[in-house]
């Protein structure tokens, strides 16, 4: 009785007690923006960092000081007019994993219905997103399904893009974007 147990106990253990580290380097968060009504413009973060906890929370934050638009006035605009760096300078988002971490197998599966939180500009929302997930070993490759629309009035960010409109000259940005993120975690066992 005791030998079957512990056998199982064992096949289950890598992911049950493991910790799951974002790798920066293999990372990816980004948005379009959509200026003019047709003009769209994609845009990234060069600073990622987070985990999966040996619980199966999954956190990440990114630091909105490293937004990347490949125009140095555009990323500074954006951290001081949109984003106020010096007031939240990280965008928060968890989401618990737990139901999933203990069934995930090497090759991709779908997580359907994930719950998570994004806590962004002194706000927080909570969505469902469905996340295909890449086991590899000992890595893991998180990315969404489909893109999450983001709302900026929903995290009081549209007088920051009205702000970037004025000063930019344009008659319209859009205030709903699509973002989009690939996440590698790589395990951690203790």
């Amino acid at each position: 009785m005791l030998k079957p147990l512990l056998i199982a106990l064992s096949i289950f253990s890598t992911n049950a007690f493991a910790t799951w580290q974002l790798d920066n380097s293999k990372s990816d968060l980004s948005f379009t923006s959509i200026k003019k009504a047709q003009i769209a413009e994609n845009h990234h973060f060069g600073k990622l960092e987070g985990q999966i906890d040996k619980e199966g929370t999954l956190q990440f934050s990114i630091d909105l000081s490293s937004v990347e638009s490949m125009i140095p006035i555009r990323n500074q605009r954006m951290q001081t007019m949109l984003f106020e760096v010096a007031k939240f300078p990280k965008a928060h988002v968890s989401a618990d994993v737990s139901t999933h971490l203990m069934s995930l197998k090497n090759g991709t599966q779908q997580l359907k219905n994930v719950k998570a939180t994004l806590d962004l500009h002194g706000q927080q929302q909570t969505f469902i997103m469905d996340l295909v997930v890449n086991k590899h070993n000992n890595q893991l490759q998180v990315s969404p399904v489909r893109a999450i629309l983001i709302n900026a009035a929903s995290y009081e960010l549209t007088q920051g893009i009205e702000a970037l409109r004025k000063v930019a000259g344009l008659d319209r940005i859009a205030t709903t974007v699509p973002v989009t993120f690939s996440l590698v975690f790589n395990e951690h066992t203790k």
